[in-house]
């Protein structure tokens, strides 16, 4: 069976023809997605490949591959693979599969296979397996977003009661109470 290696300006890509053909049709801003974005969209995948290794659904060969090149991309490694734009038609698809093909063909690469063969690991098959991008976007989003925020508004040390002086926290469970104090009518 002969296989098709993508090539970007620089050689061969770790990305696959999804991408240059998304990376065709949605040239809008010229801007690039987040760092953030695509850390968070690693998590995911990691968490993903982790999950499907438990349920016993990826066999252990496939899986840890698929963990070591979701973490490498989590970690940013891949930040310069992904060309595409983040303003698209539709719900990000071609953003989810980009991290696809890098993650399936670093996974093959771990296991000494050609970039762009997909055998073992497929993009879709392996490291997409029972996800769906409307559900993988909007996940991302919300761990971007946590991360955003932690960096916007740093934990304060300081106050011993988060919710200052309209919450209570009762030591023994750890839960937090907020509620309106209502001083009681005669």
């Amino acid at each position: 069976m002969s296989t098709r290696t993508e090539h970007d300006a620089l050689g061969p890509a770790i990305y696959g023809s999804f991408t240059v053909r998304a990376g065709t049709y949605f040239k809008i801003s010229n801007q690039k997605i987040p760092p953030i974005f695509l850390k968070s969209l690693g998590i995911v995948k990691l968490a993903a490949a982790i999950t499907n290794e438990k349920l016993k659904e990826l066999p252990k060969a496939i899986a840890k591959p698929i963990q070591k090149a979701a973490k490498e991309y989590a970690d940013g490694k891949y930040i310069e693979d992904c060309p595409l734009d983040p303003f698209q038609a539709g719900a990000g698809t071609p953003i989810n599969m980009n991290a696809n093909e890098i993650i399936a063909n670093r996974a093959n690469q771990i296991l000494g296979k050609q970039l762009g063969s997909y055998d073992p690991v497929h993009p879709n098959n392996h490291v997409n397996m029972a996800q769906s991008t409307n559900d993988v976007i909007p996940t991302v989003t919300k761990i971007a977003a946590l991360f955003l925020c932690k960096k916007i508004f740093p934990p304060n040390k300081s106050r011993k009661n988060p919710f200052g002086r309209r919450g209570s926290h009762d030591r023994r469970t750890r839960i937090f109470r907020l509620a309106r104090h209502v001083k009681k009518r005669p």
